[in-house]
């Protein structure tokens, strides 16, 4: 089978994956399942683990084939599979999980002691098949899984920050989205699918914000023309946001915080690739917090699918070849893409 496969660490995205002929994938335990991949997502993560960002945290044995936002039909099944069977159309959370471990056990399966992650700890799905497990598909109902794919990990990671924000969020109140790009799009629409906050979006781009309006954002700021922080003072009439979700993850963005969250409010990191850099008294004198958003959990998955069928969340997303993988992986990181990228395997 064809597979973009990532051999060393580089900055140069022009010519950072091969297009190579692999073995396909086979089944090695009962529950594991073989998945004929129609849509793998391109994520800003995969440019950082190109870059070899993630080396550090996760163990990663080159090369490996990339590829953590999956979907497509199960085309085989082990002998002790029971909730999908082959032609099903499924979407695929990025962890495989053993269900035995104490996270497990109490539903927080992102911290699963024997996880497996594809396209991040081990191969996946920018690839004709993807070997995967039961515990990680999602049966598909009326929803096609090329449009889907990216949830798989852009829709869960802002469905996962934006329901932690909106069980503080009370009508009335400000939540602020920075970064209006693929996770961005889908965290307004969570947060308006679940709370009666107003929001606020901030990007650099007229297009990100025009997209913003017509998903429903309550007000747009455009950060390379305005003050950040005046234009959430003035629209909250200096009360700041009660919550803040930041999908950019940059010194700039982060550094917003103390400015813009009111007190004892949050600042939920969701982007990556800068820093915090507040002092301790900023924290104190606010009482706002910093808060970490890695993924999500199967059952948020599941919520998400149901918004998702059920015509609540709108995915803005452009389709590619493999073969135009290296390109795609240009395009982001000159923030050249609306929405979401997804391979089509």
């Amino acid at each position: 089978m064809r597979a973009a496969r990532l051999h060393e660490y580089t900055d140069d995205m022009s010519d950072a994956l091969t297009v190579e002929d692999v073995p396909r994938p086979t089944i090695e335990t009962s529950d594991q399942i073989i998945v004929e991949v129609e849509g793998a997502g391109w994520c800003q993560t995969d440019n950082h683990i190109i870059e070899g960002m993630w080396e550090p945290y996760a163990p990663q044995t080159l090369p490996m084939t990339l590829g953590h936002e999956n979907a497509g039909t199960v085309v085989e099944v082990g002998d002790e599979v029971t909730t999908v069977e082959e032609g099903d159309a499924v979407i695929c959370h990025p962890v495989r999980t053993c269900g035995k471990c104490r996270a497990c056990r109490q539903g927080e399966d992102m911290y699963c002691e024997n996880s497996a992650f594809s396209g991040l700890t081990h191969d996946g799905g920018f690839a004709e098949y993807l070997l995967t497990s039961e515990r990680s598909a999602i049966v598909l109902d009326d929803v096609d899984p090329v449009d889907i794919a990216p949830h798989a990990d852009a829709g869960i990671t802002a469905y996962h920050a934006a329901k932690k924000a909106v069980d503080d969020l009370v009508p009335g109140d400000y939540c602020v989205l920075v970064g209006i790009g693929g996770l961005g799009h889908i965290g307004l629409q969570a947060v308006d699918a679940m709370s009666a906050a107003r929001t606020i979006a901030v990007d650099i781009k007229d297009d990100a914000l025009s997209l913003a309006d017509d998903l429903g954002a309550a007000h747009t700021v455009n950060s390379s023309e305005e003050d950040v922080a005046e234009a959430v003072d003035a629209i909250t009439d200096g009360s700041g946001a009660t919550q803040v979700l930041d999908f950019v993850g940059a010194d700039a963005t982060t550094d917003l915080a103390p400015d813009i969250v009111s007190p004892g409010g949050d600042h939920h990191i969701v982007g990556y690739g800068g820093h915090v850099h507040r002092p301790s008294q900023d924290l104190v004198d606010g009482e706002f917090s910093y808060r970490g958003n890695l993924v999500g959990t199967y059952t948020e998955l599941q919520e998400l699918v149901a918004l998702v069928e059920g015509g609540q969340m709108h995915l803005t997303t452009s389709q590619y070849d493999l073969a135009d993988i290296n390109d795609v992986a240009e395009k982001l990181e000159h923030n050249e893409i609306e929405g979401r990228a997804v391979i089509t395997p």
